[in-house]
């Protein structure tokens, strides 16, 4: 008898072949797929990551240290942390106004205040740079104002902020505005039905709600003010010890065949991104043991 017309009675392995075949095909792809991701993730960031220390600490611990000890790289550090402690807390306190009266408020002309918002992302820093050059240089709109009263923005440090707080703008807003509509107004509506006063909403109510999408813009802006080339290159000058943020001493370093100075302050850019994602955790963790609690 054929089996085909005995049926499944007659031949009860043949359904199992069957079924099998497309769940094997399934696995093959899944493990194909996953190998793919990690062969473009070790191309793209592993290896180079890995190839940065390898060179940073080819010559041995002390050079690198010796690199450090560098008065150039010294005030470019101290350069890159001044701008940030700067811009990030105004971007912070900007970002949370946004968010809030976008989130808060139906008006007209919302949606193109969003498209605002996102001006940064589109556009290159390098334009941003050229813009705040073309507005604040000497033969800018606000140039003979500017050098009139003797203020120097273009070439010095006041540029250098302007040009992190524009690329750095969209950051702290965008992370909180989903987070404030997510969470909604009840809660803050309640309170002030119970008399709470505007700080106590704030301060108890709505930023417990929004502590993690402020938390990831604080860290994503601080990352990328501390990172920022582009922009910061074309309105500062790139003078040692003067204008020269760490990512323009990386540049400055490997273009003078300073191999091994540019690499050790690369290791350090790295070494600040991984202590602030450290810091996430800790955080993360704390608040949630506290949540527990």
């Amino acid at each position: 008898m054929n089996s085909n017309l005995a049926g499944k009675s007659f031949n009860p392995g043949s359904g199992d072949a069957q079924l099998s075949s497309p769940k094997k095909e399934q696995g093959w792809v899944k493990f194909a797929l996953i190998g793919l991701a990690i062969a473009y993730l070790a191309l793209i960031l592993f290896i180079p990551a890995f190839n940065v220390f390898i060179q940073a600490f080819r010559e041995g611990i002390a050079p690198f240290f010796h690199n450090l000890a560098e008065p150039g790289f010294l005030h470019a550090v101290k350069l890159t942390v001044l701008i940030a402690l700067i811009v990030v807390p105004i971007n912070t306190v900007f970002g949370l106004c946004a968010a809030w009266a976008i989130a808060r408020h139906q008006f007209r002309g919302r949606a193109f205040v969003i498209s605002l918002l996102d001006i940064p992302f589109a556009v290159s820093p390098v334009v941003a740079g050229l813009m705040i050059v073309l507005l604040y240089g000497r033969n800018g709109w606000f140039g003979p104002m500017l050098g009139a009263a003797n203020i120097k923005i273009i070439f010095a440090m006041p540029a250098m902020v302007l040009a992190s707080a524009f690329i750095t703008m969209p950051f702290v807003a965008r992370e909180v505005i989903p987070v404030l509509e997510e969470a909604g107004s009840d809660q803050e509506e309640a309170a002030k039905t119970l008399g709470a006063s505007d700080w106590q909403i704030f301060w108890r109510v709505t930023l417990p709600n929004i502590r993690w999408g402020l938390l990831y813009g604080v860290i994503l802006t601080n990352a990328r003010v501390m990172g920022e080339f582009g922009a910061v290159s074309v309105v500062s000058g790139n003078i040692t010890g003067k204008t020269q943020t760490l990512p323009l001493f990386v540049e400055e370093a490997y273009k003078q065949y300073q191999t091994q100075s540019a690499f050790s302050a690369a290791v350090l850019l790295g070494g600040l991104a991984l202590v602030t994602l450290v810091l996430k955790e800790i955080l993360e963790r704390k608040t949630r043991i506290e949540d527990v609690e």
